[in-house]
């Protein structure tokens, strides 16, 4: 799966944040590197970053009059055809910015959806992003005819763009039916997990820490993996034989991101609802990664808001093979009871296969039929 359709010429992003209040420097850096890969991932070639630091958003526009001077002046130089904020914006401003700029503006949020609605492929995957977009896009019916929003390029593709969606009424339907049928599908997968003979556990983590890629080298379950952000939408489950001739399931998931728009995650519960339902939960982290400790806490907080926070976990640092020995002695220090892998090279999974038994032991999983050594 192409990320891009190669028939058709990247749009050309620039990228603006506005830094607010005493929020941290590094954190803030490290945000607006992700937006560059999100942009990426949406099918955008970035032509450069605009920064500004505030002590609250102007109401209109978000950032200052003056600020605004400078996006126009880069955009015109740089040939722009969408400005990308990493922050979150409201109506009035997006509109107000569409009509300042002579451009398209959106937000991470909508950067977000975008990539989910190109990585959409299962029935509930797209039921899932359609239900995401038309909630965010009932907020966003354009107050003004001036600018037309919804017409291609990186600003929403799928469910809005025809003039009948973009009516309140009949978009309230939609998404009341969209609902009814992710509640049936939940409803469907959870009597299935219910029945199912062996241990559950659900691979968790930060968008591109590699759990497609463990996944594969676990059990060759074919998961599709690539180097941009939300590779995987879909759940994927498969069969793993561990010692002692015991099995277990083991469940790929969505990726976490920070600020995931948390309309999206709600559209996700049924999809989600597998790792609140899992006996362990592996938290897969990039031990490369300069931002893991950020990341890591940015699974806690999803996990909490799924309700998952209560389930078994451990940690598995994945990617070892591109992390320095300090890099893993420095992490070891923090997470004595971590797991360290490369999934990409195969080594160290059967030590992790082991201690995944060890910790359903610990919790008391039953591992059926482990007298049958057949």
């Amino acid at each position: 799966m192409k990320a891009t359709d190669p028939s058709q010429p990247r749009e050309r992003a620039l990228l603006v944040q506005v830094v607010l209040g005493r929020r941290d420097r590094r954190e803030a850096e490290d945000s607006l590197a992700e937006l560059e890969r999100l942009a990426d991932s949406a099918g955008a070639a970035t032509i450069g970053c605009i920064t500004q630091r505030r002590d609250r958003p102007t109401p209109g526009l978000f950032v200052g009059e003056g600020k605004l001077v400078d996006i126009q002046l880069a955009c015109r130089e740089g040939k722009a055809n969408v400005v990308i904020f990493d922050n979150e914006l409201s109506a009035v401003q997006v509109n107000n910015l569409d009509l300042a700029l002579g451009i398209k503006v959106i937000d991470r949020t909508e950067v977000i959806l975008q990539i989910f609605a190109r990585r959409a492929r299962s029935a509930e995957a797209k039921v899932q992003v359609e239900l995401a977009q038309l909630q965010y896009l009932i907020s966003r019916i354009p107050v003004s005819r001036k600018q037309q929003r919804f017409q291609g390029g990186i600003g929403m593709r799928g469910p809005g763009e025809s003039p009948l969606q973009l009516r309140n009424a009949p978009m309230r339907r939609r998404i009341s039916d969209l609902k009814r049928r992710l509640d049936r599908i939940g409803k469907r997968h959870a009597s299935v997990r219910k029945r199912r003979p062996w241990p559950l556990v659900s691979l968790v983590g930060y968008t591109n820490a590699g759990k497609s890629t463990l996944l594969n080298a676990c059990t060759q379950a074919g998961a599709y993996v690539d180097d941009r952000l939300f590779a995987t939408l879909d759940t994927k489950t498969r069969l793993v034989h561990v010692p002692e001739n015991r099995k277990l399931l083991l469940t790929d998931t969505v990726g976490f991101i920070r600020h995931l728009p948390h309309g999206l995650v709600a559209s996700f519960r049924s999809t989600l609802d597998v790792a609140r339902e899992s006996d362990l939960l592996l938290l897969i982290a990039d031990a490369a990664d300069p931002g893991i400790a950020t990341q890591i806490d940015v699974v806690h907080e999803t996990l909490a808001e799924i309700e998952a926070e209560a389930v078994p976990y451990m940690i598995v640092l994945n990617k070892s093979d591109a992390a320095t020995q300090d890099q893993l002695d420095h992490l070891l220090a923090i997470h004595h009871d971590a797991v360290v892998v490369s999934a990409r090279k195969g080594e160290g999974l059967d030590k992790l296969k082991a201690r995944i038994v060890e910790e359903l032991l610990a919790h008391d999983v039953h591992f059926p039929g482990e007298n049958d050594h057949g």
